[in-house]
């Protein structure tokens, strides 16, 4: 089930810390959650928690809790982790590569169909189990292999050309890494990653003696 538009940002992100707080109490045996035991691992009130589940309909009984299993499966319904999303990872240099190499990727449900770099030295080569294709052959095999998701790992100047044609291709969502800000219009969704932006608020909250987590900050 997608994520309606409407639904406020920091509501999805704390979703996922819904869903992990879940997962490790089932691993531990646990059948059930009140919102305020919920609310007490992650820090929130159990308002916040009921007020963020309500968006997506009846959760839980007053007085009763949560019931871990059918919490966990909506929830993993409700971020789209109740599938395989095929993803192809544009840029297979250093962190292409350690993208490619992350288990835990797999594990939440993302499959790595498709690697592709423009270095002709790469292309045809095998790197953490993927062969490497030219960027030529992106389309095609984005559509042949039902690809919706996109890892743009390029330099900045190579990173809208690379969102074009992934878009293009078919491709529904990008994740960038490119310290660049991708023009897509409304054809695709976009997250970036920017870890030098990230290190310079976290040294200025450092040196500035400031407490607190930049975490899920846009």
């Amino acid at each position: 089930m997608p994520v309606r538009p409407s639904i406020p940002g920091p509501t999805i992100k704390r979703l996922t810390l819904y869903l992990r707080e879940v997962e490790r109490r089932q691993m531990e045996g646990q059948t059930r959650i009140s919102s305020g035991e919920l609310g007490r691992a992650l820090g929130l009130t159990d308002t916040q928690i009921r007020k963020d589940l309500s968006w997506f309909g009846q959760f839980g009984q007053a007085g009763i809790g949560y019931l871990l299993d059918p919490l966990s499966m909506r929830l993993r319904e409700i971020l789209g982790k109740d599938r395989i999303w095929k993803t192809a990872v544009v840029g297979a240099g250093r962190l292409g590569q350690a993208i490619m190499s992350y288990g835990p990727f797999a594990r939440e449900g993302f499959e790595v169909a498709a690697v592709f770099d423009a270095n002709p030295e790469m292309v045809g080569r095998e790197v953490a189990g993927h062969r490497i294709h030219s960027m030529e052959d992106l389309g095609t095999v984005v559509k042949e292999r039902g690809v919706l998701l996109g890892i743009v790992s390029v330099p900045r100047e190579a990173a809208q050309e690379v969102a074009d044609r992934l878009i293009d291709a078919g491709v529904l969502g990008l994740l960038n890494f490119a310290p660049v800000r991708l023009e897509v219009g409304d054809r695709a969704s976009v997250a970036s990653v920017d870890f030098s932006s990230r290190l310079e608020r976290l040294a200025f909250q450092v040196s500035a003696g400031l407490k607190g987590s930049i975490d899920g900050e846009d």
